[in-house]
């Protein structure tokens, strides 16, 4: 009896059909061989090898997939292979259709890759594991994407570049971001006096009444927690009605921007003064009250994929905070007002796949709630930001 292929499966096929007409999609460079050869001329610096790697090409790629087994089992060295196999599967399919994944065409264009790197397990400086990591390297605007062998297998890509691609591509808007070197505008700070800041105990926030916790609230909008984007990206701005998809134009150059101040500070309110927050997001609670967050806005970055963000001050740039002072790192949590959820948002449900910007006023309690209790402890200095401290352009 024949099979049934749906399209997108034949789709797929046929492209990577096409790419081994042009080359072994596993072609293995010996370690002599490109010790000798640039990998791009216009580059100077060419990928650091050691004596147990692999090399691999992808067509029609200025940059090779690198696979460090080190010191591993047989085990290892077969999934590490395998896990090469199917990452330059990926790309090459990936290259072969280049105008789906704009972020990748970006990196490949500028040349932003020095080197794709398999690796067993990818752990940052503090230990944490990630399936992905982008590093800086020693050359300005060039980055190194880490791949972990466990975690393509764990997540049942291995063997399956189709279902590898879309978690692949995504990670090419941190590829961009690492890879830009340009100064980063600063605005100036408005806040003044912390010391004064009425922030308050975790103990005393639970001790609170709801009236007392709205209270509070309003005591640090402002003067501390401010719902505005501190680089007005929303001024001139379109903006959606709640639970609409239809962009509007705004009469004035600023009404996008107390349109989405006004929806911030109602979910703010429903935050603190509604049970189910205390109940299912208490560390949201306490964040909005205790000065762990300095910033909740609706923002404009069309360069990235995400809904939400959280952001935490490094912790040379912390403030001492009220009476007496507490040492803070501040976190901005930011909502991408025209990016939808995707299902690994916390609150992917809670959005029904409308815009950010669209969400009514309850809808977006749950997604900055949410976004908080996930997020705020996790984003100090980890991750993406811990791997590449040593090598920040300066």
């Amino acid at each position: 009896m024949g099979c049934v292929i749906s399209r997108a499966r034949q789709r797929w096929l046929t492209g990577v059909a096409a790419c081994l007409q042009l080359s072994a999609l596993t072609s293995v460079i010996p370690v002599e061989t490109l010790a000798s050869h640039k990998v791009n001329e216009h580059h100077a610096e060419e990928p650091v090898l050691e004596s147990k790697d692999l090399v691999y090409k992808v067509p029609g790629a200025s940059f090779p997939v690198i696979l460090r087994e080190g010191k591993t089992q047989p085990a290892d060295e077969e999934l590490g292979k395998a896990t090469a196999r199917t990452v330059v599967e990926a790309l090459t399919f990936m290259l072969n259709h280049r105008t789906e994944y704009p972020r990748f065409d970006e990196s490949v264009k500028k040349q932003l890759i020095q080197e794709i790197v398999i690796e067993p397990v990818v752990r940052n400086q503090e230990g944490k594991s990630f399936p992905f990591l982008v590093a800086r390297t020693s050359q300005p605007g060039r980055v190194r994407l880490l791949i972990s062998a466990q975690s393509v297998r764990t997540a049942g890509h291995l063997e399956h570049p189709e279902s590898l691609v879309p978690a692949l591509a995504r990670e090419f808007q941190w590829v961009i971001s690492k890879a830009d070197t340009q100064p980063k505008f600063q605005p100036r700070s408005i806040r003044n006096d912390l010391a004064q800041v009425p922030i308050h105990t975790d103990q005393e926030i639970v001790a609170m009444s709801a009236k007392e916790r709205l209270k509070s609230l309003s005591a640090l909008l402002g003067l501390y927690l401010h719902t505005v984007d501190e680089h007005s990206s929303l001024d001139g701005q379109p903006y959606y009605e709640e639970g609409a998809t239809s962009l509007i134009q705004p009469t004035h150059p600023d009404s996008t921007t107390k349109l989405y101040d006004i929806r911030v500070r109602e979910a703010l309110q429903k935050i603190v003064q509604e049970p189910w927050f205390m109940t299912q997001t208490p560390k949201a609670v306490r964040s909005l009250l205790n000065g762990t967050i300095w910033n909740v806005a609706f923002v404009k970055i069309d360069q990235r994929d995400w809904a939400t963000r959280t952001r935490v001050l490094p912790q040379e740039k912390a403030v001492v905070v009220g009476t007496p002072g507490r040492t803070i790192q501040p976190a901005t949590i930011l909502v991408n007002t025209y990016r939808t959820a995707v299902p690994d948002d916390p609150f992917y449900q809670d959005t029904h796949n409308l815009p950010m910007g669209a969400v009514s006023a309850d809808q977006l309690a749950r997604v900055i709630a949410k976004e908080i209790e996930q997020n705020i402890i996790e984003k100090s200095m980890r991750g993406h930001v811990a791997e590449d401290e040593l090598t920040t352009p300066k």
